[in-house]
């Protein structure tokens, strides 16, 4: 646990891609120092496709669609673009407790009270990573079974226990843009939004909803 503030920064138009990387790694070096305090950025890529470290060339349809980056984070592939809110969440899990297990979980409970404040209820799936949410709205699947969508990606990767990479939410993007790969290796579930939902929320929107949520995940 920490009493420290968390410096919030909110990055304006589409921050490219290796240059956000760079300076993400320099200031978790810089908090692992100890000169810089634990910091979120909120932000939104041009289109782009990253491959996790455990990321399966098969799962990349099309190559040749957008630029794909090495993201270096866990994970498989996912895609980065405008309309979709990604919080690199930089903390010391040093001072937080250093369990892995238990900041994925902090992570998904943020996010699943963040679905919460737009009456979207956001639900885990054993053996798949991210958030989800059920579809009675749509037809189901071939089983039977309720159609579920993802909403959320989680992708992190820690060096000397401090935290980097983090999540993305999907506010209103190009949910076609999905297709060019197979979502987090993921392939019997498609991918939702808010606005897909029906809820006409914005990105200003979403970040008060983070803001607000964090402390209850990350006390």
């Amino acid at each position: 646990m920490t009493t420290d503030p968390v410096e919030w920064r909110q990055i304006e138009g589409l921050a490219p891609y290796s240059e956000t990387l760079a300076a993400m790694e320099a200031r978790v070096a810089a908090i692992s120092e100890g000169t810089a305090p634990e910091a979120i950025w909120l932000l939104e890529h041009p289109p782009l496709y990253t491959a996790g470290t455990s990321s399966n060339a098969a799962d990349l349809t099309e190559p040749d669609r957008f630029p794909v980056h090495i993201a270096g984070r866990g994970g498989q592939y996912t895609y980065h673009g405008p309309g979709q809110r990604v919080a690199y969440t930089m903390l010391d899990l040093n001072r937080r407790g250093r369990d892995v297990r238990q900041f994925v979980c902090a992570l998904e409970n943020w996010v699943i009270a963040t679905l919460a404040e737009f009456n979207v209820r956001g639900e885990r799936r054993a053996g798949r990573v991210g958030v989800w949410v059920v579809r009675p709205d749509l037809p189901p699947n071939a089983d039977g079974s309720p159609r579920e969508d993802k909403i959320a990606a989680i992708g992190v990767k820690l060096r000397k226990w401090v935290s980097f990479h983090g999540i993305s939410i999907n506010v209103e993007p190009d949910l076609s843009h999905f297709s060019g790969i197979v979502p987090c290796g993921i392939r019997e579930h498609g991918v939702t939004s808010l606005v897909d939902l029906g809820l006409p929320v914005t990105l200003a929107d979403l970040d008060a909803a983070l803001i607000a949520t964090f402390p209850r995940a990350f006390p």
